[in-house]
């Protein structure tokens, strides 16, 4: 739970977002997604050159799909240091990172793989009606949609948002090619809090949307 004061200066932090972006062109639930990203990072960037993209089914898709306790299959834990655990426990979602699982190594070396890519196809029949969750790993991504191109999964969104300079912009734009509700960004930026932050903005919303 947040306290007063805590409050008191995410309010703040939140104010001085709007003061200095100004005008943008998200709508108000997609704007409350991007403002909470920014909050965690302070990188205005996600609203310019490094823009958040969503599908149109993006965020509608995300809540239902948390409302009905889905499961949240991450690529790395810190994505799951970052989430609201309260909002977990009482909508009852599941949270699935398989990059440490001593069989997860064995088989990416085994085939070559990265251990993010492997950890992605070992999860695959949890990932239906979830959420994939990628803030880290790019080939984690590509795995994700590889698997969906084949039929394998159909997740309820993919939230991609992996960092970095080797395959990043390119499994971005892949994601965006895809028929299936995702929330994405331009560039190399990323990370996991932004994944998580893209997470909490949902659960908040769709808090919202319960007590409206």
């Amino acid at each position: 739970m947040q306290t007063e004061k805590g409050q008191s200066i995410e309010d703040q932090s939140m104010e001085i977002i709007e003061r200095e972006i100004g005008s943008h062109q998200y709508d108000k639930l997609e704007w409350s997604i991007v403002r909470r990203v920014i909050h965690a990072t302070a990188d205005f960037d996600f609203a310019k050159d490094n823009k958040i993209i969503f599908h149109k089914d993006a965020i509608k898709s995300g809540i239902n799909a948390l409302r009905n306790g889905c499961n949240l299959i991450v690529d790395v834990n810190g994505v799951i240091g970052g989430l609201n655990k309260q909002n977990l426990n009482e909508f009852g979602n599941n949270t699935i990172c398989n990059i440490s699982n001593p069989i997860i190594v064995e088989e990416a070396k085994k085939y070559n793989k990265t251990r993010a890519q492997t950890s992605m196809r070992m999860a695959a029949s949890e990932m239906n009606g979830g959420i994939v969750v990628i803030g880290n790993a790019p080939t984690a991504l590509l795995e994700v949609i590889q698997m969906i191109q084949e039929g394998v999964t159909t997740p309820a969104l993919i939230i991609g948002i992996p960092v970095g300079f080797v395959s990043s912009p390119e499994s971005k734009e892949a994601l965006q090619a895809l028929d299936v509700p995702f929330i994405t960004n331009k560039g190399r930026k990323g990370g996991s809090p932004c994944a998580s932050a893209i997470v909490n903005a949902l659960f908040k919303l769709l808090r919202e949307s319960s007590s409206s």
